[in-house]
């Protein structure tokens, strides 16, 4: 199966099953969870939402959007040293850049992330996309899942927090 009728058929399963785990809205019984409600439920990314909530974006991810995010993981997270990660918690304007960066303007699903090369974050440098034997990479982070629906976007998880 190529490339392209892989991420199809994630992006597929993701329409399925996304709205069954943010919320089982998927049968009209509640409206959709906004991008940082869809992360919290996930249950993997507290320290990405701990750190959006330290950086003062809370408000700005739960407005209309819409908003594309490559979330990385607590586990992605993990790999930076504790000390590290701390002295970036401390340090707002670093981690204002750090997770602006890690934030596209629109909508942009896997299909169309596969034809891209670059894509302009919120932090206002590019970061780069390379597809590759059925992988993809933003930055040097992979995208190990793609197309999570929210009600002001979209996210899809990277297995490393990447930096401008």
């Amino acid at each position: 199966m190529n490339i392209k009728n892989r991420i199809m058929t994630m992006a597929v399963l993701a329409l399925i099953a996304g709205p069954l785990m943010a919320g089982g809205y998927g049968y009209g019984t509640q409206k959709p969870a906004d991008i940082l409600d869809t992360a919290r439920e996930a249950g993997q990314f507290n320290t990405l939402l701990a750190a959006i909530e330290a950086a003062g974006l809370t408000e700005a991810l739960q407005g209309q959007g819409p908003f594309t995010v490559f979330a990385p993981t607590d586990e992605a997270f993990g790999a930076i040293p504790a000390d590290q990660l701390q002295g970036l918690l401390d340090d707002t304007d670093a981690l204002t850049a750090i997770l602006t960066y890690h934030v596209v303007s629109g909508r942009v699903t896997s299909a169309e992330v596969v034809n891209l090369s670059e894509a302009a974050t919120l932090q206002g440098s590019s970061v780069q996309i390379n597809v590759d034997n059925g992988s993809v990479q933003i930055d040097q982070a992979n995208v190990v899942a793609v197309d999570i629906e929210a009600s002001n976007g979209i996210i899809h998880v990277i297995d490393a927090v990447i930096t401008p």
